[in-house]
């Protein structure tokens, strides 16, 4: 018994011996597939780095930008994770003029063009911290940096605004059109070696907490009213919330 005993605990100190490395072998070799994991497995695609993906799908998608609900067809949405669904904080979109259709195949060259004069009008539905019309916008932000705070007749039945020197917006025309629902604020780029093909911008409230922007060349500027009723009627074909 006295040798079995002794047998026994030789037996324990040796296994015990090997065991101890091996725990800490398998606890090393698992901190550092985690560590690879998070530090080396490829990320989620974000809107930054996401490649464009068109699609000539035209099943709905259900989205939300600050709990507001669209329903966008496939073909509008830029981007593949777009196409999944979901809330967002916000949403690519992209259409043809004059007609704000979404992405066909025959069209693919237009969709993919950037030349000056593309026919495309790219669209930002997106979350608003600010919450001001284009009215406030004028008045708050841009007239504290205008030169001529009167204006001057531009082309197209629009009022041309130009920023002082010294301003950020220098490099860009401002143009206020009048509709019966309130001034229109264009930003335009100015064509320059650096800007070989320059857009126009608006930005406007279309829900609480929820904006729009969109884009499109300089060289179609004299739609701008048919472009921001199409671009209106549009967005409200795609609101889940609103009363169509």
């Amino acid at each position: 018994m006295a040798r079995y005993a002794e047998t026994s605990e030789e037996g324990i100190r040796e296994r015990s011996g090997w065991l101890i490395p091996l725990g800490v072998f398998l606890v090393t070799f698992a901190l550092a597939a985690l560590f690879l994991l998070f530090y080396l497995a490829p990320s989620p695609p974000s809107f930054f780095h996401e490649p464009v993906n068109f699609t000539s799908r035209s099943d709905t998608i259900i989205l939300k930008v600050h709990s507001h609900a669209f329903r966008i067809p496939a073909n509008y949405l830029k981007y593949r994770s777009d196409r999944q669904g979901g809330e967002r904080r916000e949403i690519k979109l992209i259409a043809l003029l004059p007609d704000m259709q979404g992405y066909s195949d025959w069209e693919d060259t237009s969709f993919r063009s950037n030349a000056p004069d593309t026919p495309t009008i790219e669209m930002l539905i997106h979350d608003d911290p600010v919450k001001i019309t284009e009215r406030d916008w004028f008045r708050r932000i841009y007239q504290p940096y205008i030169s001529n705070p009167s204006g001057v007749r531009g082309p197209y039945g629009l009022t041309q605004y130009v920023f002082r020197r010294d301003s950020g917006y220098r490099a860009v025309d401002l143009f206020v059109g009048r509709t019966s629902e309130g001034p229109i604020l264009i930003q335009c780029e100015r064509f320059s070696q650096r800007i070989p093909s320059p857009s126009c911008h608006r930005e406007m409230p279309i829900a609480h907490g929820v904006a729009l922007s969109y884009r499109f060349k300089r060289a179609h500027l004299a739609r701008w009213r048919a472009i921001a009723n199409g671009v209106s009627t549009l967005i409200r074909s795609f609101d889940a919330q609103a009363a169509h």
